[in-house]
C-alpha cells in the first residue's frame, strides 16, 4: 500500500496486522482518483470508515484543502495516525462513530465512504449525508462496496451518477447538483 502522486507520492503505509480492515486495492483507489480528478485540489474532503486513511491520505498528498478521516476503532486510529506521520501530511483524525460524525461535521466537497462490506452502513451514511445536506452543491461521494451491493438513488438535488465494477468491487458516485435560482426567486426591488 502506498501513496499514489502528489506530494507524498511513492510513500509507503503501513497496512493492518488482522483482518478487522480491508484495505481499499491499489488498483481500486487509483480508479476513484481518476473519478474525482478534478474534485481534490482545494476541497474539503471526508474520508468515513477511514481504516488505513490510505483515501484521506491520498486526497491531501493531491492538494486537498482540509482533509478529516474518521473511524471508530482505536487500533484504525492509531494506524491512521501512523500512516498520516510517514507521510508529512496535514490530516485531521477523528475517532467517533461515523455515522454519529455526521450530525455535526460542517459541510464537505468530496466524501468518500468505504464501510465493511457485511454492514448495511453505506447506504445509513447516505441517507444521513443527505438529511443533514453535510456535502457541498456540486460536490461529489465516491462509495465503495462489494459489486453486488445496490445502493439507492437519492432525492434531487442529490444524485447517483455512474456505478463502475472493478471484479468484485463497486464504486457508486453521487453528486449533489448545483442549485440555480432565477431572478423570480429573489425579493423584488424598488
Amino acid at each position: 500500500m502506498r501513496v499514489i502522486t502528489g506530494t507524498a507520492r511513492g510513500r509507503k503505509l503501513k497496512e493492518p496486522a488482522g483482518r478487522d480492515i480491508r484495505p481499499t486495492s491499489d488498483l481500486v483507489k487509483e480508479s476513484m482518483f481518476n473519478i474525482c480528478q478534478f474534485d481534490v485540489e482545494g476541497r474539503r474532503v471526508l474520508d468515513l470508515f477511514g481504516g488505513t486513511g490510505q483515501l484521506g491520505i491520498e486526497a491531501a498528498s493531491r492538494g486537498a484543502g482540509q482533509v478529516v478521516i474518521v473511524d471508530r476503532s482505536r487500533e484504525a486510529v492509531e494506524l491512521i495516525r501512523e500512516n498520516v506521520r510517514r507521510t508529512g501530511l496535514s490530516v485531521s483524525v477523528r475517532q467517533s462513530d461515523a455515522l454519529d460524525y455526521l450530525s455535526s461535521c460542517g459541510r464537505f466537497d468530496l466524501i468518500f465512504l468505504d464501510p465493511p462490506y457485511a454492514a448495511s452502513l453505506a447506504e445509513e451514511a447516505l441517507w444521513k449525508i443527505k438529511g443533514f445536506d453535510i456535502l457541498s452543491n456540486g460536490g461529489i461521494i465516491l462509495c465503495e462496496t462489494d459489486a453486488k451491493t445496490t445502493l439507492p438513488e437519492l432525492d434531487a438535488p442529490y444524485r447517483k451518477r455512474r456505478e463502475y465494477r472493478y471484479g468484485k468491487v463497486k464504486l457508486t458516485l453521487y453528486e449533489k447538483e448545483s442549485q440555480c435560482y432565477d431572478d423570480s426567486d429573489l425579493p423584488g426591488q424598488l
